[in-house]
């Protein structure tokens, strides 16, 4: 089918660099026959950016080279331009102290990427945990067109007979082999077979978290978020993206009429549905307020009461990894058991609402993508708690940990460090029961720095060679999504700003009691105030550069770690520049 030959209302944006004939466009044109390109590939088309995380050292986005390529030849079909841009490769594995503490920082350099050179729309590569929330939330804010193309999950672990789920698998095996339990050749052969092919995490984690959630948000091709990273079909996904998004530019399709509150709430409730990652929660909100939606933690508390979980997907699943969730119907499959929960009328960057994209969509496999009828838990992943521990909230994921902590109280063991808290769980003398509670502070946006993915403390030593695997955590912390236990997160306000959770002792009682949404320490309120007015803020982390602008402007985890001065709400994005 012949591409449409038709421009926005308006024009262009690119037309601004290209079209006057004055001396500054004179330098623009100049500049891309100095690259190669003939006048007539680039003046008067769609010019698309496609920004690309890909580096050497992300194993997610091993594969994006190619699909780069793939999203090229898409652009090209259309009629359009495509300009591959580098952009920030935030990982799990290898940024240190954590991805989040960049997460802010990947988002504002798209944005000013997008607002600073002459695209007419942009199509978004990402899939590692950060890079889904940092790209989005930074094209929210420039606001041109824009469509998301997820790097998809890597195939199946293996490994002597058994198949193994990244992140989940590991947590597992090195509980076993701290008990004694796995030789160093099984080490070995676990550390090789557990992921084995480019791509994110094959569990519902983070990574499959946000890209669900993006596309229930209608921002990428409709299931595009399932496809596993080295099948062809998603070399063809990635090839309809650079079709669609020219297609996009002709019609105007900015995300301001995709992304309502409308969608935000689509999002939350597959999200809930899938068995979602704890970090879900940071990055929705902040998602969400980018886009001018008001979604807050009691939001999604209340949906996850009423969504049940139906993805049997790991961690909060019991028998399958994303591959499967993919052969079974994938995420469209499992937005059309929920079809009567959701806004269908939402518009999508296909141009088609919600509903219509959802049409013909199969479930191929009803123990992998459960009927509402069957759920793999009555309610959806993830719950809030309050209290005097956690007067702004904190999160906790109920299928994932054992049942018996539902309703708990025992005393408390405390920790200003990870240092502290890695000694103290190693030590086999130490003294601790199944009640023991741990709770790990100074790890928040400002205390970790950057809310690092520490709240899956282990389990301490003594008790994994009595053959326990389950204890209460807590943490103003965030958790690896590929984690599992009863790891209360997310404590705000975080400790290090003063929050109740620096005020806690070693011995003091806590209380978490989920049914009723409630997390407490059982002390006295006089007493609180006492420690309180004794307390004494720690020494700042950072000095300088990007760490101290983090530390000062960073909000806290009820509000989406955004920087203070990057939400909608501080004020209108800037105009587009004037001067060219």
């Amino acid at each position: 089918m012949a591409h449409q030959e038709s421009t926005p209302k308006g024009g262009l944006r690119s037309d601004r660099w290209f079209g006057p004939d004055d001396l500054r466009s004179f330098g623009h044109r100049s500049r891309m026959m100095q690259l190669g390109f003939s006048e007539d590939e680039f003046r008067g088309k769609p010019i698309i950016g496609i920004l690309n995380t890909w580096s050497e050292i992300n194993s997610c986005h091993s594969h994006f080279r190619e699909r780069a390529q793939d999203v090229k030849r898409g652009v090209t079909m259309a009629g359009g331009l495509g300009v591959e841009m580098p952009a920030l490769s935030v990982d799990e594995s290898f940024t240190k102290p954590t991805s989040m503490l960049y997460r802010n920082m990947l988002a504002m350099e798209t944005e000013e990427m997008i607002r600073s050179h002459p695209f007419d729309g942009v199509v978004l590569m990402g899939g590692c945990d950060k890079t889904t929330p940092g790209l989005v939330m930074g094209a929210l804010t420039a606001g041109i067109p824009m469509i998301y193309l997820p790097a998809g999950p890597m195939l199946r672990g293996h490994y002597a007979g058994k198949i193994l789920g990244s992140g989940s698998d590991a947590w597992k095996y090195w509980d076993e082999r701290r008990a004694g339990n796995i030789t160093d050749e099984e080490w070995l052969g676990i550390q090789g077979g557990i992921a084995r092919s480019a791509g994110t995490c094959m569990t519902m984690g983070t990574a499959s978290t946000m890209t669900a959630i993006t596309d229930a948000m209608g921002l990428t091709l409709p299931g595009a978020s399932s496809i596993p990273a080295v099948d062809s079909g998603h070399q063809r996904m990635s090839s309809d993206c650079g079709r669609r998004i020219v297609e996009m530019v002709r019609e105007d399709l900015t995300p301001d009429k995709i992304v309502t509150r409308a969608a935000v709430q689509n999002a939350a409730i597959t999200a809930m549905a899938t068995g979602c990652s704890a970090n879900a929660v940071v990055h929705l909100i902040a998602m969400a307020r980018r886009a001018g939606v008001d979604f807050s933690l009691d939001d999604l508390d209340a949906l996850g009461r009423s969504t049940p979980l139906i993805a049997n997907v790991r961690p909060a699943g019991k028998d399958y990894l994303m591959e499967d969730f993919f052969y079974a119907g994938g995420l469209r499959a499992l937005m059309k058991q929920l079809e009567e929960r959701l806004h269908t009328d939402c518009m999508t960057v296909t141009g088609k609402t919600l509903g219509e994209n959802l049409q013909g969509a199969q479930v191929y496999n009803d123990d992998v993508i459960r009927p509402l009828s069957n759920p793999v838990y009555h309610e959806g992943s993830l719950a809030l708690l309050r209290g005097n521990l956690c007067p702004d909230g904190a999160v906790i994921k109920p299928a994932a940990c054992d049942p018996k902590y539902y309703q708990h109280e025992g005393p408390a063991v405390v920790f200003d460090s990870y240092p502290e808290m890695k000694a103290w769980v190693d030590d086999e003398s130490a003294e601790v029961t199944p009640d023991t509670v741990m709770v790990l502070r100074n790890a928040g946006p400002q205390g970790g720095p950057g809310m690092p993915e520490w709240g899956m403390l282990p389990i301490p030593k003594a008790l994994i060679k009595q053959g326990h695997r389950d204890l209460l955590r807590i943490s103003d912390a965030r958790m690896s999504g590929t984690s599992y236990g009863a790891c209360v997160l997310h404590v705000a306000p975080e400790s290090y700003v003063g929050g109740p959770l620096a005020l806690l002792r070693t011995g003091d009682i806590v209380r978490l009691d989920l049914p009723n949404r409630t997390l407490d320490m059982l002390v006295p309120d006089d007493e609180i105030e006492r420690r309180r007015a004794a307390w004494t803020p720690p020494e700042p982390r950072f000095q300088r550069g990007y760490g101290w602008m983090f530390s000062k402007h960073v909000m806290q985890a009820d509000k989406g770690c955004d920087f203070d001065y990057l939400q909608a709400s501080f004020g209108a994005a800037a105009a587009e520049p004037d001067i060219f």
